[in-house]
């Protein structure tokens, strides 16, 4: 217990930060509404707890590729995110390509190739609880505290997008340029991290 309160104050401020999870929830909801948003949430945590658990074996057995697997994962993310700010810069709130963008796989595969939480995950396993007690027990439970702090990082980022849903669908198009500098800014980020 006190492993995880060690890192729950690094563990919400990368939650609540502006990421591709946050973004793309965000612009979901406010073009679509919830219904539309469920689903994209769902793939979001689902793939957020296989990405918890996969760094957590992936620090607990092969601690010396890690860095080696990072370096290739930003590259790869940095792309993927690109190609969301796209669409996000494109979408119209009336189109349906983009209730499909949002949806469950979308968001999921999102998760393993989001190189914040990969770090983040890995920043916290070999910072905070590997140190202290290297047990599989400790990653488990570090892992679903991180996905329950990020998916409600997410969820909160998703319910502005519904509340302020009708404002902008008004302003969709300066609203989605903004969201979508925002997805490039991370991308552009990843190639400075390591």
């Amino acid at each position: 217990m006190n492993i995880l309160l060690s890192f729950a104050p690094y563990a919400f401020v990368t939650a609540y930060t502006p990421g591709p999870n946050n973004i793309l929830a965000l612009n979901t909801t406010s073009n679509y509404g919830w219904s539309s948003g469920r689903k994209l949430i769902l793939g979001i945590g689902t793939g957020f707890i296989c990405v918890m658990l996969v760094c957590a074996v992936g620090c607990f057995w092969i601690a010396k590729y890690i860095s080696g697997i990072v370096s290739v994962m930003k590259y790869v993310g940095a792309a993927y995110i690109l190609w969301l700010a796209f669409h996000v810069a494109k979408s119209r709130p009336d189109e349906g390509e983009q209730k499909e963008a949002g949806g469950f796989v979308k968001g999921m595969v999102l998760q393993f190739v989001n190189v914040k939480i990969i770090l983040a995950a890995i920043t916290t396993y070999t910072g905070y609880v590997i140190p202290v007690d290297d047990s599989l027990e400790a990653l488990l439970a570090s892992a679903v505290f991180l996905t329950l702090a990020g998916v409600s990082g997410t969820l909160v980022w998703a319910a502005a997008g519904s509340l302020l849903q009708r404002f902008l669908k008004k302003y969709y198009r300066p609203f989605n340029i903004c969201m979508a500098l925002l997805l490039v800014e991370c991308a552009v980020k990843l190639f400075f991290v390591g």
